[in-house]
């Protein structure tokens, strides 16, 4: 009855992790459909030439909000610094956006909007490189009704509410900015004006809150550089409360804004964000914006989104609150600085989603959750992980599920058994600490030279294989116990995609004994074909490959060979000395896979496929040697070349 009960335990307990990933795998999935439409308009607008020419040190946003109206009407005033000699500025602004007014220093400007959804303003006089200076713009308009879908008026349980949402380009759908990849604003103001009965929400530290009459101000202050994608705002009938964290001996809040009709579910769920930013600090360092806050706002995108300092939520479920919170450090401290490494945000958010597991549930969670990525990359054979010019063009490959998120995932996670959890985490402090990054952007190969200055490894042939190029390996292992204290294995393997020749890979095997020992090691599997003499102190009945889901791979087997002496005394090579054709005698049940011939210094004189006659009369006279493939084992021959 005792073994009866603890079976159904344990279906029951995989019954209830099975429907965990399940819906952590349905609330994953919309995030990134979310993503990728949020991201509609990357094939519609690129970074603007225009704006190139200035670097923005300063934003100070003044919006008077009504969330019962799809309005919007402010006041935006932009420092920034002369890169060339300049006559008039330019910002992205839709031109559904009407601007009022243009001012410089109170010297009221020229200016025109035109269909390139560019306003060109005219200064008071020509700037010279090197020189800072103010614009002051007045504005206002429906940015419902731009076309951006960056800027939303809806409502939840009938109360209305405004919320932006602005990655990559929507930003100027709402107001006037800079949309590019390489000019973060370096601190910002946001002043919000409401209905006094609502509440404002918006990226940094809430600094005050002014009534006047029958409406209130609400004044945000962010000092960290941001991007103009990540700088956010919501309106609506928000409750507050918030949890503590205590950051080395210095506490900061975590607050989060949601709608009063989901206050007890949401309180129920957010306070495991303490949990988790406590993980994430012990691994990666200080959370970034710890003098500032970290929060949630509620909003009506079913999906999640890392504005910096708050991150706005479609729901508060736990993996969820691990994604945004992961971007806080990998896309809002350093955000990727090209799509083309859109893994860099993407691939560790997912991956530190995995750790969450790994820290909060144990093992074999987290082994499940291995498995579940490991069975989405390998569903197609192709597809890398960092981005070609072409695939920039599509945004469904920009946020691949699949690639960017799932399989860089994975190749973290091989990265950190490669090179041991020491050396992986602290590359990564080094990484976010760097102070040509840190607050700004990276790209791939600033992430390989952290790696590598760390580990003291050369990197190129992993990264080349698992990030630039396509595919997976599927292996074949054999294996055989030649001693009662030895056992020998081969390893095979085979390429999804032409791309790679080989994947090297730290592959882990589980030697199973007659009475029931269990040993685990790991091969650093570099050549195909390559041989392994491991010792084990019992008798070995099986083998596993990769039992904890550890590397890429699919379609992989694992099969009991014979003694390789026993096997290289069942074939014999003749004549022997030769001239020109050489024979291979052997039993008719074992299948030749591949010939290798070698000179006396190791040198590959030729490969052959199944064969029984081999022609040497090119060959110099002397020793060779003759590497013999087949589907029991690996067995070597010498011959004399007259």
């Amino acid at each position: 009855m005792l073994q009866f009960m603890r079976k159904v335990f344990f279906v029951f307990l995989l019954t209830i992790i099975n429907f965990s990933f399940s819906q952590e795998n349905l609330i994953f999935d919309e995030l990134i459909e979310a993503e990728a439409k949020s991201a509609s308009k990357i094939i519609a607008h690129k970074a603007n030439i225009n704006t190139a020419n200035y670097d923005i040190s300063y934003h100070k946003l003044e919006l008077n909000i009504d969330p019962a109206i799809a309005f919007i009407d402010g006041i935006v005033s932009t420092t920034f610094t002369a890169k060339s000699t300049m006559n008039t500025v330019t910002f992205d602004l839709s031109n559904n956006m009407t601007v009022s007014e243009v001012t410089q220093s109170g010297i009221t400007l020229t200016y025109t909007q035109n269909a390139n959804n560019e306003l060109v303003i005219t200064l008071s006089q020509t700037l010279p490189q090197g020189q800072e200076s103010t614009v002051k713009i007045t504005y206002s308009g429906n940015p419902v009704s731009s076309g951006f879908g960056s800027f939303e008026q809806e409502t939840h349980n009938g109360i209305p509410i405004v919320w932006t949402l602005s990655e990559p380009y929507g930003a100027m759908g709402w107001w006037p900015c800079k949309q590019d990849l390489n000019d973060k604003i370096d601190n910002i103001d946001v002043y919000i004006t409401t209905p006094k009965q609502y509440v404002a929400v918006s990226n940094g530290l809430e600094q005050s809150q002014t009534i006047n009459g029958t409406h209130k101000t609400t004044h945000f202050k962010h000092k960290y550089p941001i991007p103009a994608y990540l700088i956010a705002f919501a309106v609506t009938n928000y409750q507050v409360y918030s949890h503590t964290v205590n950051n080395n001996g210095k506490p900061f809040d975590i607050v989060n804004y949601v709608y009063p009709e989901d206050l007890t579910t949401a309180q129920s769920q957010t306070g495991i964000t303490v949990d988790i930013m406590n993980i994430f600090t012990e691994l990666f360092g200080e959370y970034p914006f710890a003098d500032e806050k970290y929060g949630h706002a509620q909003f009506g995108c079913r999906c999640g989104m890392e504005h910096t300092t708050v991150s706005f939520m479609g729901s508060f479920s736990r993996g969820l609150i691990a994604h945004e919170l992961a971007h806080q450090w990998f896309g809002d401290k350093i955000t990727c600085g090209s799509w083309k490494d859109i893994w860099l945000n993407e691939s560790f958010a997912t991956y530190l989603s995995g750790l969450t597991i790994e820290n909060l549930d144990g093992n074999d969670p987290f082994i499940q959750w291995r498995k579940s990525k490991n069975n989405s990359i390998t569903a197609r054979p192709d597809g890398a992980v960092y981005l070609s010019d072409q695939d920039t063009t599509s945004v469904g490959r920009i946020f691949s599920s699949r690639l960017s998120y799932n399989k860089g995932s994975m190749v973290l996670h091989m990265l950190r058994k490669k090179l041991g959890d020491a050396v992986f985490f602290q590359s990564l402090k080094n990484y976010l600490a760097d102070p040509n990054l840190a607050y700004g952007y990276a790209k791939t190969p600033d992430l390989i030279a952290h790696f590598e200055t760390v580990s003291g490894e050369n990197l190129t042939e992993f990264f080349k294989d698992w990030i630039y190029n396509q595919g997976y390996p599927s292996y074949s292992l054999k294996w055989f116990q030649p001693q009662p204290n030895q056992i020998k294995i081969t390893i095979n393997q085979s390429q999804s995609h032409a791309s790679v020749a080989f994947f090297e890979a730290s592959v882990p095997i589980r030697i199973h004994g007659v009475g029931d020992e269990i040993l685990d090691i790991v091969l650093n599997n570099t050549t195909n074909g390559q041989e392994f003499t491991e010792t084990v102190n019992f008798k070995v009945t099986s083998i596993e490959f990769d039992p904890n889901a550890h590397i890429i791979s699919k379609n992989n087997s694992v099969t009991l060979g014979v003694n390789n002496e026993v096997l290289a005394s069942q074939f014999t090579v003749y004549p022997n000395p030769v001239t020109d054709d050489i024979l291979i005698k052997k039993p008719n049940h074992i299948h030749i896979e591949k010939i290798t011939i070698f000179n006396s210094i190791g040198q590959i004189e030729g490969q052959l496929n199944s064969t029984n006659t081999i022609n040497v009369s090119k060959l110099n006279s002397g020793l060779h040697f003759l590497r013999i493939q087949t589907e029991q084992g690996v067995l070597h021959k010498s011959f004399l070349k007259k």
